[in-house]
């Protein structure tokens, strides 16, 4: 089976939404959201500013996925949550550097920069947020 190798021209220029958790936020509604887009998903307002989200929240929601999409396979099995940040905006991302048994939500978490994938043997190599436990100081 082979593996679909992005370009790295497109994983380059998704860098800095992805490395920064950078969202949108509608001049005309008010609302968060992520991914940044240009359209705001709640009022369909043109013109989303585009803002750095905060890497706190907590797990409102998780799954585990046991079967994943091809490109996947390796990492299975993996927790997928939807986690609303501190100001309210939802976002869907991995959990990690956690054990799939002590998962809870209400669960406190933070954003941290994880390698999401590498693309085959020669592939690039994907990196991004993905959120794990709050760590008390």
């Amino acid at each position: 089976m082979s593996v679909k190798v992005r370009s790295v021209p497109r994983v380059w220029r998704e860098r800095k939404i992805k490395y920064r958790l950078i969202g949108g936020k509608c001049p005309n509604c008010g609302k968060s959201f992520y991914p940044y887009r240009d359209n705001c998903p709640y009022c369909g307002f043109k013109g989303a500013k585009e803002v750095e989200l905060p890497r706190e929240g907590k797990v409102i929601t998780y799954t585990v996925i046991r079967a994943p999409p091809a490109d996947f396979t390796q990492y299975a099995p993996y927790p997928i949550a939807l986690v609303e940040l501190k100001d309210g905006t939802r976002v869907i991302a991995q959990l990690t550097d956690v054990n799939i048994e002590d998962i809870r939500t209400g669960m406190s978490v933070e954003a941290v920069f994880r390698k999401y994938r590498e693309q085959g043997e020669d592939g690039i190599i994907e990196y991004g947020m993905k959120f794990r436990p709050l760590l008390k100081s």
